[in-house]
């Protein structure tokens, strides 16, 4: 049995013919992910770090608080991940508001946190009445529930690429050579 090979395979897109008896790799589909921001993967582990340490604390006040930084990183690694633009001389934003802008899909849960930055505000000050064992058990579910979405925001799904695709896309030239004329 024998296997056709065009002459663009064979000759590669230097140019030049391949080696005798080296086979052609065959046309696989691969799979292809961005680069991850360095600053995003930091602030995901250390939301996840303080997620658990929320999970372990037995005091409602310290979980609520715990759980609320851990969103609140999470949400800067997203805003890390998609590479917020410069905002120039703009007004300081609550991380949330920047979060319902830049990913809207995420919105929900921006305004959710956002709603509960005044009790965490206030508990951090040492004014602990508004919470409870109930709204820090409902946030620590929250904030893991959010951590999974910033997560996969961080880290998005491979896309499928033919061989075909890769071979066709654009290369970044290594700069420019200058010409003598």
């Amino acid at each position: 049995m024998s296997v056709a090979i065009t002459a663009r395979e064979q000759l590669g897109r230097s140019g030049r013919a391949g080696h005798p008896g080296r086979a052609v790799q065959p046309a696989l589909p691969m799979r292809w992910q961005p680069p991850v921001s360095p600053a995003a993967v930091s602030l995901l582990t250390q939301a996840q770090r303080g997620l658990a340490e929320a999970v372990g604390e037995t005091d409602p006040v310290h979980r609520f608080i715990s759980s609320y930084l851990s969103a609140l990183r999470a949400a800067a690694a997203v805003l890390s991940a998609k590479g917020r633009p410069h905002r120039g001389r703009a007004r300081p934003a609550s991380v949330w508001v920047l979060l319902e802008a830049e990913a809207p899909e995420l919105g929900e849960w921006a305004t959710y946190f956002a709603a509960n930055s005044a009790t965490q505000a206030a508990a951090q000050a040492g004014n602990t009445r508004k919470v409870t064992e109930e709204l820090a058990d409902e946030l620590v579910q929250r904030t893991r529930q959010f951590l999974e979405l910033a997560r996969r925001a961080v880290y998005p799904e491979p896309t499928e690429r033919s061989a075909e695709q890769v071979r066709n896309a654009p290369c970044p030239a290594p700069g420019r050579r200058r010409t003598r004329g």
